[in-house]
């Protein structure tokens, strides 16, 4: 069963405003999204700073903390949308 705070409505809301204030429903799913296990989680790793981000995910191991994809991001915007899509999936199984 999927968390009722899952509602499609937000998607709208995190796309129009992925950084900043949130509605309180917002938050709340960000929170259970961000939470959990770290191992697998879904991170952007910056390599120029305000140029370029990559997305990345946490092993759990601290010698090998983060493993960097290939997806590369030159807006932060576009790069926490992406990771906003990539989370909701893992939590939903549904494609946004």
């Amino acid at each position: 069963m999927v968390n009722p705070l899952f509602r499609r409505e937000l998607i709208a809301e995190f796309d129009s405003n992925p950084i900043g204030r949130h509605s309180p429903g917002l938050r709340a799913l960000l929170d259970v999204m961000r939470g959990g296990p770290d191992v697998g989680r879904y991170v952007l790793y910056c390599t120029q700073p305000y140029a370029e981000w990559v997305l990345g995910r946490l092993t759990g191991d601290r010698e090998d903390p983060i493993r960097l994809t290939n997806h590369v991001f030159h807006s932060l915007l576009d790069a926490e949308r992406a990771v906003f899509r990539l989370r909701w999936k893992d939590h939903t199984g549904e494609d946004i």
